[in-house]
């Protein structure tokens, strides 16, 4: 929604405030089919010889996300707390042991199944069960486990990381198209020397549209993207960050109320329930 809203400020602005002081929209318009099909096609090419398949499919799945409203919110993370405080306190009145079906077989869980929105999202349900797991095997610490997550949690920092970068290059190579576009429009213009000022000036105008648009659809279009995507990207990792926290302190001997709050403090501000929000959550889904 933003995204779009912010995209049509720019080309208000932008074309709005030329045609006011007299600019000659009629130009543009002119060579814009053109100019396009040259920028966008060499940085579309670019863009697949610079990246892998899993690359790309990424970047299409995270730039399709950037116009979806983000499902990281403070209901989402007292749903997250809610489900880990679930999953300690049956471990601790029964036994570790005890959840050992619900790690093993998540789908079939009715722990899970009280937060349907979390149990289809396969790397949290992963990320839980998989340490729960070694939780239960009882064969590694608290200090192993931590460093296997924060190994595990840098991964997903990389991979999460790829298509943000490969957004970012694309928006850094499509100036020096844009200048590629308007050096074809000059080498035509020099070859049409000998034609009268009025339609050499025409040709050069369009021309110096091409470094015009790869200006524009790079800072105005593309960056923003990677970075509204790189936020995207950072939110998927607190949350991971949340669940590790909580685990880290229950193996540490905290109670499970102590042990989501500890994974609460982790949050960011505008996301993070207070005490009483999280724990009347808690206690209404018991």
């Amino acid at each position: 929604m933003f995204v779009m809203i912010g995209w049509g400020i720019v080309l208000v602005c932008v074309f709005g405030v030329y045609i006011a002081h007299g600019g000659n929209i009629g130009v543009i318009l002119k060579a814009l089919p053109f100019e396009m099909i040259t920028i966008g096609g060499a940085a579309g090419g670019a863009f697949l010889a610079n990246n892998q398949t899993k690359v790309i499919k990424a970047t299409v799945a995270g730039i399709k996300s950037c116009f979806q409203a983000s499902h990281y919110n403070k209901a989402r993370y007292m749903e997250l707390m809610a489900l880990l405080y679930d999953l300690l306190q049956k471990a601790r009145k029964e036994g570790l042991m005890s959840i050992e079906k619900d790690v093993e077989d998540p789908h079939s869980s009715t722990i899970f199944q009280k937060y349907p929105t979390l149990a289809h999202d396969h790397h949290v349900v992963e990320f839980i069960t998989d340490y729960l797991r070694m939780m239960v095997s009882g064969n590694l610490n608290a200090h192993e486990i931590e460093s296997l997550m924060d190994s595990e949690i840098e991964t997903h920092h990389h991979e999460a990381h790829a298509p943000v970068a490969a957004i970012a290059r694309l928006a850094g190579a499509l100036p020096a198209f844009g200048i590629v576009a308007a050096v074809l429009g000059v080498v035509n213009t020099m070859g049409s020397v000998g034609a009268p000022p009025a339609v050499l000036g025409g040709m050069i105008g369009s021309a110096l549209v091409g470094t015009f648009l790869g200006i524009l659809l790079a800072y105005a279009f593309v960056e923003p993207l990677a970075g509204l995507l790189e936020q995207k990207m950072d939110e998927g990792a607190k949350e991971l960050q949340c669940i590790k926290t909580t685990l880290l302190a229950s193996m540490q001997g905290y109670a499970p109320q102590v042990a989501v709050e500890f994974g609460r403090k982790v949050l960011y501000s505008g996301d993070r329930p207070s005490f009483s929000e999280l724990e009347s959550h808690v206690k209404g889904k018991k």
